[in-house]
């Protein structure tokens, strides 16, 4: 009796040591979850952030085939100071080129935009999306 007793033991010990190691296997960290960038980390210069110079080049590289002119996509106009200060200041450019829930992510349909250049376009924001 007092053996069947120490291998029982010994069963569910072992049974309890493959089930951890199991779960241990199966975890997976996510390094984006794990250390968000911070604005402003890394090799991204924010030192020097203008409309003209920075914002208007990634505007047109990233967003101004779909919106510009008098059919641009959504209504949204990207390649116009006016245009893009609207929707600058009301928070729907950072929601959309960052991705946040609630909004339509952009570039539709295309790769996100870089950390660095979603990076300056939150700065440009944050400094007042000033035409400059």
């Amino acid at each position: 009796m007092e053996n069947r007793i120490i291998k029982h033991a010994v069963l569910q010990l072992t049974l309890l040591v493959v089930l951890s190691l199991l779960t241990a296997a199966c975890y997976r960290d996510n390094a984006e979850e794990l250390y968000p960038q911070v604005p402003g980390s890394g090799n991204c210069d924010l030192s020097n952030v203008t409309y003209q110079a920075t914002i208007a080049p990634v505007m047109a590289s990233s967003c101004n085939s779909c919106h510009s002119g008098a059919t641009a996509s959504g209504g949204v106009v990207t390649n116009t100071y006016e245009g893009l200060k609207i929707i600058a200041l009301n928070g729907k450019l950072y929601g959309s080129v960052s991705h946040a829930s609630g909004f339509s992510s952009m570039p539709q349909n295309g790769n996100k935009l870089s950390a660095c250049n979603i990076d300056k376009i939150k700065t440009w924001i944050d400094a007042g999306a000033l035409q400059n």
